[in-house]
Order: C-alpha cells, then structure tokens, then sequence
C-alpha cells in the first residue's frame, strides 16, 4: 500500500474548492498520537459491522505504516437520530482530532456538520450519503468528504445477474412456464438512497437485457431486517403464492425471506425440492454460505473491508496532509463532485464462489511445492 506522507503539502485546489474547504480545520498538527472518534448508525448492522471491522484491522496497519498511534473509539446511535446528536454532543466535549460519520438518518446530516464545525473538530461521511437535498449543504459546503459506493451500481449488477442467469436457463426462473418471471422487491428503507437505487436498478436493468418481469406485490420496506422480512414474506408468499423472484436489497432480508420459504419446503438446498430465485446485496458469510448451500441464487458484494480502510485513509490524510485526495490518487478514483470516492461492488454466484475457491486450493498446492 502506498504510505501517506507526513510533509504538509500545498492543496492546489480551485477558488471555489478552496471556499468550501474553509469550513474545516487545516491539518492538525504534527503529532505521534491521534484519536478518531467514529458515529455508526447501529452496531447490529450486518454489513457495518464489516466495516467497522475494516477500521479496526486498517487502523493498526496503517498506524504501522506512519509510525503514529491511531485510537479509534466507536458509538452506537441504534438507527436512532436523536441518539447520535446527543453522541455528538458528548464526542465534542471529549476533543477528538477527527470524526468519521455513519449516518443514523440521512437527513440528519446538517445538526452533526454544524456542531462539528463550530467546535472546529474535522470530519467524513461513510456509507450512508446525506439525502439528496442536503447533500450540498453537509459535504460540499461544509468541506467534509464521502465515501460510499454508486447506488445504482448494485441494482445494476443484481439485475445483470438475473439476465445472465435467463439467457442461461428461463425454465428455472419461469416456474409456471408463462413466459414471465413473477417477482417482489424487498427495499431497505424508504427515504435512502441506496435503498431507493438498488430498488429501482435491480428491475429496469434487468429489462432493458430482456428478461420479462412482472411486479406481484408492492415494495416491501422491512428496514434491512432479517426478522421483518420473514414476517412479510410468510404473508406475501401466502397471498402470492406464483412469485418466482425476489431481489433484496440486502442479505439480512434475503436471509428473512429464505426462511420464510423453508417453511414450505422451498429453497431448503436439498436436492428436488422447489426453489426461487433470491438475490440479494453485501456477500454477508451467511448468504454465502446460503448461496453454497443452494438455498440462495446470488448476491452482490459489497466491500466492508475497503470501505473501513478508505475511512482511515482519508481521515489520516486529511489530519497528516490538510487534504482529502492528493497522494490517494493510486489507490481511488475522485467522483466528479471532487469530494466523493465509491468503492466498488462485485456480482458473487455459485459459480464465482466455486472459482474463487480453486483459485485458493492452487495457490496452497503452488506454495507448498
């Protein structure tokens, strides 16, 4: 990995960049010690938990590579707004050097920037974007910075994967052999982003590649919920008994949805019995132990690792360097707005996940030899 430097550089940025810069404070100052205070919007989150797993590792690796001390302390806001106000409150009277931000709402943004930004604390937004009618306001103006992923992007590849898995075999889709595949849509939460892309892509592009698809049922929004999603898919699949598909826009509620169909002999896993196509979002273990298991058809990947290690990167850099992408460049590519990197998704099947398997008993066999 390429080290940070520690010299400050010169930022070279535009007027206009330099102006909304002014909000947050400079490089810190030289130091050997620095604490990071991170606002996660709930600990129980399969996926963020990932990433906040990737801080932890990243932060001990990259506190090598810069010869400091990285002291990470993280809160649970439990997907309460209100909760992390008050979290804010408290981090700030604590003085951090710098505060990574996981959302709890995603129109709660514009509370956190100004209060971090009158106590001259520096911080980034992970994850979960500010909406879109504050987006403006809580990154751009405020001089913070967001790392997140293209929010259609996994919708895209979610129905991607359900063309190439048409083109290769309708008959086991179209299970009433009608010509058409009936499905429901399982949505995280109504007013994110995410969750409204992966929703709207996963159908459209799937599509626009040819594959006839027909909506039985309206979105379903069970709040990325495992249990939720059993509730409601034991109802739905009752009233709708034809459904074929289901795209998730998570693994935890693809999860829900596999057991709610277990309980009427589908998708067990077990040779012969009946099973739906189930694709979901994060490559969490247990939809890819589902997915080898035969009992789920796909998901998406959804990088936790990189994620927890950009928000070290960019937070060290900014505190080392006084600047979020300059020396970063290798390893990220600026979006457009130029305060924003994505980390990349990856389509993750059977057949993907039995490659990725060969490739590391042949690389094992290669080293022992």
């Amino acid at each position: 990995m390429q080290k940070l430097g520690r010299k400050l550089v010169s930022l070279g940025l535009s007027a206009l960049m330099m102006s909304s810069l002014a909000a947050i404070p400079a490089a810190a100052e030289e130091k050997d010690e620095y604490n990071i205070h991170v606002l996660v919007w709930k600990f129980d989150d399969t996926y963020g938990s990932t990433v906040r797993q990737g801080m932890m590792k990243w932060a001990e690796i990259i506190e090598e590579e810069l010869g400091v001390t990285i002291n990470l302390t993280m809160d649970d806001a439990q997907d309460d707004m209100a909760k992390q106000v008050e979290q804010a409150d408290q981090v700030i009277g604590k003085k951090p050097d710098f505060v990574i931000i996981n959302l709890a709402e995603p129109a709660g943004g514009q509370t956190l920037v100004d209060k971090f930004t009158e106590a001259d604390i520096p911080f980034l937004f992970y994850n979960i974007p500010p909406s879109e009618e504050t987006y403006d306001s809580v990154v751009k103006d405020s001089g913070a910075f967001f790392i997140g992923t293209l929010p259609r992007e996994a919708g895209d590849m979610q129905g991607e994967i359900l063309a190439d898995l048409w083109e290769e075999d309708p008959e086991a889709l179209d299970l009433d052999g009608d010509g058409k595949i009936q499905f429901v849509e399982f949505k995280g939460v109504a007013n994110n982003p995410e969750a409204i892309a992966r929703t709207q892509y996963s159908e459209e592009t799937a599509v626009e590649l040819g594959v006839p698809l027909e909506m039985v049922n309206d979105v379903i929004v069970a709040d990325w919920d495992t249990a939720k999603a059993n509730e409601f898919m034991l109802s739905t699949w009752q009233s709708h008994p034809e459904i074929e598909l289901v795209f998730a826009n998570n693994d935890d509620m693809a999860i829900g949805v596999i057991a709610a169909l277990n309980q009427s002999g589908y998708n067990t896993g077990k040779e012969g019995d009946p099973a739906i196509a189930v694709i979901g979002v994060d490559a969490t273990d247990a939809a890819l132990e589902a997915i080898k298991a035969g009992k789920m058809t796909a998901t998406v990947k959804q990088d936790g690792d990189a994620m927890g290690e950009a928000n070290i990167r960019f937070a060290m850099n900014w505190l080392l360097n006084g600047t979020w992408y300059e020396g970063l460049e290798d390893m990220y590519k600026l979006n457009d707005d130029e305060v924003s990197v994505y980390i990349p998704y990856a389509k993750i099947t059977a057949d993907s996940l039995e490659d990725a398997e060969l490739e590391t008993e042949e690389e094992t066999e290669t080293e022992a030899e």
